[in-house]
């Protein structure tokens, strides 16, 4: 017999049970069929692909995964079937469940959220919901970079197309996958982002782009998944013709699987082929052939998604290769290794015959709906608001109409109505409905006229709704624009479904052309709303206010409503390179800076902190508890100033900036800046960092600038929370001149219920024979002895601290260590409780609602060798020393990240916040641009 891998059980020396393992095959209906369970049972079929025409709920999918799984069992396989789902969320969910599948955004619309980790929850959400019920294998992520936006398929199904933004967001919708338990399959190799379509089906559509083309865009998210550990990979049934790059099915070719995704991008999992049941493929070369085409060029599971007569053709096709000796026996164990491999990551006869089931959906249901709301909370994606019509609020009258105009498409599979729709149910004639705000949700209906409902229920005034086809605008169309107050469009689609282009730009020209009862010509409010590829009218300046949903679900269309009602501030994105260059023309916008007044702009300020805690994706968890007080030190060795953006008319303040001068040591410092989330990128924070820089630039005595201050003690730099958002940043503050690669980790850290904290053994012994002597001081009889000490070190604040330390002697102590033999202070570090005034100025001591103490500031001599020694000590006998006061907390409010961290930890110890905080020269600032 042909050689095999020695690793393998003598079972699969079964050539027919051996080849079984290399198919994946689907089947209609929602029970098992007679054709189903031959193929399990006479033809080892290994993978089983589920989708839609099979899936009613959760509990029958539950149930027929098991009888699968039951008949393979029975059947004698050595190892459970692959179960396959598609469960793409937005529009692509092959299981819809209202009780126990959660709905989640499209991955567009997950990117457009910014948040790489809440695409990552996501994942991990949608596949624990799937484990549950037996699937074992979902196939994505979807690595497509959509290269040509306005003509492609795939729509909002992709991140975007910008090559690194896609590859982070697949990246993480796989980790998460595989973090509940899934394996992976990437998909569509080696690119369904700029196919060309030749218009008939059996017609293959074709990458046109060079090899090189696609290194350089298309091929980086499935590279960099491939490094992260993507299980399996889809390769396409598209051609690709260009120079040195010419196969009719990329599936089918050696030269994509094995040369291009084996070779040249080091892929060793398991790779699928594209449905061999596509009409182009099999009219072309047949089913049979193309069988044998795609195990020779390297695929290890071939895809045939329904008919059994042709499901049984690629059986015997692959057994004649073998027979006749294309195949070798070698080549088939080759793939089984790697299905086998792969299966063994995800699945087992205990787990297979065992799911949780529904018990385990009931339990994941409240925090996946949370996570649900959130993620469709955070995508909706204000492109342009010139007018400022969002919130309705701001332009509609309660006795005045508001006209919904929506598309004729079919609701998305994912719809709950979408199960009960029929022709009928949708509205043919555009005689408008109408709702009051008390009108209850009635079953049947689809999803926009939901919509309608939704809008109507948070008003008091009535909601119109009609629809509008490829007839254009209708006088009846016209009739209600004239009528109404405000008009809503839904545009889905609008680049393929031209008629919906030409109906929007026409109304768009009657809602400008509107005179008021005077005869004066008055625009009539319009706002656009694309529910599925937000590229309808992104780049269209004619189109005033834009908002995209990327998806028309039930969950997409109730967060929109929140938006359009002003109930959650917009912080979505338009993923990818179009909202790069609009940050490009933005940018361009000057603000008048101001200089802070106290008494005009505390109230505001405080308005401006509530706003940035509360405002989505600008959410800062570090201004919690912070006031307009928290900037203000009023320190006479420190020379501060603040400034803001405001609107003079209304008082609000858009965005503010503190910076401070610290004479002692020549350090500028920009202590915080923030702008208002629903007025990013507007240029605002440009317009304050140049202000800001050009003012320190000013004071005699600069040497250095830092980002981020410890006293006060608010942001200690560029905040580090989520991956995104501290790229987002980072490269905000690079752009702006800074060196961001030079910055260094700092944090503040907690810990809390010390009623049953208890010092580590080993580090309270350590300490016992450090050969040092501590003491605990207070005032200012000991400033000389503490403040010669602290000259050693040269950072912005310290001294600042120690001083207010040594005025406030009834509040603040200092901790010293000394050396036994001469009493030279080797380290000091300071304690103080909630009533000092060091306090006002560590918004995280009013964060925790209990008696809570602080430690800051240790400056270990430089004369000293055991470092971290000496600083647990200080700050072990600071806890101690505020637990003995009664606190039940203890806040450490800034600390070093080099090396410090893990040491802290063994005390007790964990992150409050991360920042990354930046220094450099004055010199650096050679010219600063006008605000």
């Amino acid at each position: 017999m042909a050689s095999r891998d020695d690793k393998l059980d003598p079972v699969w020396d079964n050539m027919d049970r051996s080849m079984g393992q290399l198919f994946m095959m689907g089947f209609d209906g929602t029970t098992v069929t007679p054709q189903i369970r031959a193929l399990i049972e006479k033809h080892h079929l290994g993978s089983v692909l589920l989708t839609a025409k099979n899936l009613k709920s959760a509990e029958q999918t539950a149930a027929l995964v098991y009888e699968l799984q039951k008949i393979a069992h029975d059947a004698g396989h050595p190892v459970p079937l692959a179960i396959a789902l598609d469960q793409e969320n937005g529009g692509v969910n092959s299981l819809f469940d209202e009780i126990y599948i959660r709905q989640f955004p499209s991955a567009m619309g997950l990117a457009a959220t910014g948040s790489t980790e809440l695409a990552y929850e996501v994942g991990k959400a949608t596949a624990q919901e799937l484990s549950s019920i037996g699937v074992n294998w979902i196939l994505g992520p979807v690595l497509d970079v959509l290269t040509n936006v306005r003509n492609q398929p795939l729509g909002v199904r992709a991140s975007g197309d910008d090559p690194q933004e896609v590859s982070m967001y697949g990246v993480a919708f796989m980790k998460g996958y595989q973090e509940a338990g899934l394996v992976t399959c990437g998909k569509h190799f080696p690119s369904y982002g700029n196919l060309e379509f030749l218009g008939s089906a059996l017609d293959v559509p074709v990458i046109t782009d060079s090899l090189e083309q696609l290194t350089m865009s298309a091929l980086v998210p499935f590279r960099n998944a491939i490094v992260q550990g993507l299980d399996a990979m889809m390769v396409g049934g598209c051609a690709m013709s260009s120079e040195g790059m010419n196969v009719m099915h990329a599936c089918l070719s050696d030269r994509v699987v094995d040369d291009l995704l084996r070779s040249d991008l080091g892929f060793n999992g398991v790779v699928v082929s594209e449905c061999l049941e596509m009409e182009a493929l099999s009219h072309n070369i047949g089913v049979r052939g193309g069988t044998v085409m795609a195990v020779k060029a390297g695929c290890d599971a071939i895809l045939l998604c329904r008919s059994f007569s042709v499901q049984q053709e690629a059986i015997n096709g692959l057994k004649l290769g073998v027979d006749n000796g294309m195949i070798s026996e070698k080549r088939i164990y080759e793939s089984l290794r790697r299905i086998l491999a792969m299966k063994a990551k995800s699945t087992s006869w205990e787990k297979a015959l065992n799911p949780p089931g529904l018990g385990l959906l009931s339990t994941l249901q409240p925090s996946h709906t949370s996570l649900s709301t959130k993620a469709y909370n955070s995508s909706i994606t204000v492109v342009r608001d010139k007018n400022h019509f969002i919130p309705l609020s701001n332009i509609l009258e309660p006795e005045e109409e508001l006209l919904l105009l929506t598309p004729l498409v079919k609701p998305l599979p994912a719809s709950a109505q979408s199960r009960e729709l029929s022709d009928h149910a949708v509205m043919a004639s555009p005689e408008p409905a109408v709702w009051e705000r008390s009108a209850s949700v009635m079953s049947g209906e689809s999803v926009f006229r939901e919509l309608g409902r939704s809008l109507a229920r948070q008003r008091s005034g009535r909601v119109l709704h009609t629809s509008y086809t490829a007839n254009g605008v209708r006088p009846v169309h016209e009739d209600l624009i004239s009528r109404a107050g405000a008009v809503i469009i839904l545009t889905a689609d609008a680049n393929r479904n031209l008629y919906q282009n030409g109906f929007t730009k026409h109304i768009s020209m009657i809602c400008n052309m509107q005179e008021s009862n005077g005869g004066e010509k008055r625009e009539k409010p319009l706002i656009v709303v694309s529910v599925s590829s937000p590229y309808d009218f992104a780049m269209d300046p004619s189109i005033g206010t834009y908002v995209c949903t990327y998806d028309f679900t039930e969950t997409a269309l109730t967060a929109l409503v929140k938006v359009l009602y002003g109930e959650i501030n917009p912080s979505g994105a338009l993923p990818g390179t179009i909202s790069q260059s609009q940050k490009l023309h933005l940018s361009r916008q000057h603000w008048l800076v101001e200089n802070w007044n106290e008494e005009r702009d505390a109230n505001s300020l405080d308005g401006l902190i509530e706003a940035c805690v509360d405002g989505g994706s600008g959410h800062r968890s570090e201004l919690a508890n912070t006031t307009s007080n928290s900037f203000l030190l009023h320190n006479p060795d420190i020379d501060e100033a603040h400034f803001v953006v405001r609107n003079s008319s209304t008082k609000a303040l858009y965005g503010f900036c503190s910076t401070y001068f610290f004479r002692s040591t020549g350090t500028g410092v920009i202590g915080s800046l923030f702008v208002d989330p629903a007025r990013r990128k507007l240029s605002i924070g440009h317009s304050l960092h140049n202000r800001a820089i050009r003012t320190l630039l000013q004071r005699e005595g600069i040497k250095r600038f830092q980002l981020g201050s410890r006293l006060p003690n608010i942001f200690l730099g560029i905040p580090s929370g989520s991956s995104v958002e501290k790229k987002r940043l980072r490269q905000w503050f690079a752009n702006m001149g800074w060196n961001t690669a030079l910055s260094r980790p700092v944090c503040s850290m907690a810990i809390r219920n010390l009623s049953t904290w208890s010092a580590p053994e080993g580090l309270a012994r350590s300490l016992a024979g450090a050969g040092v002597e501590f003491d605990m001081v207070f005032g200012w009889d000991y400033a000389e002895n503490i403040l010669d000490h602290i000259r050693t070190n040269t950072r912005q604040g310290v001294a600042e601290m120690y001083r207010l330390a040594l005025a406030d002697q009834k509040n603040c102590g200092i901790i010293r260590a000394k050396r036994p033999e001469d009493g030279a202070v080797l380290g000091s570090v300071i304690i103080y409780n909630d009533h000092s005034a060091l306090a006002e100025f560590v918004p995280s001591l009013r964060d925790t609602h209990e008696t809570t103490g602080g430690i800051s500031s240790p400056v270990i001599s430089p004369s000293v060798g055991e470092y971290s020694t000496l600083l647990q000590g200080l700050i072990l006998l600071g806890v101690r020393q505020l637990k003995a006061q009664g606190c039940n907390t203890c806040i450490l409010d800034h600390i070093d990240g080099d090396g410090n961290f893990d040491s802290l930890s063994a005390i007790g110890f964990h992150v409050l916040h991360s920042f990354e905080e930046v220094t450099c020269d004055a010199a650096t600032w050679t010219m600063v641009p006008p605000s």
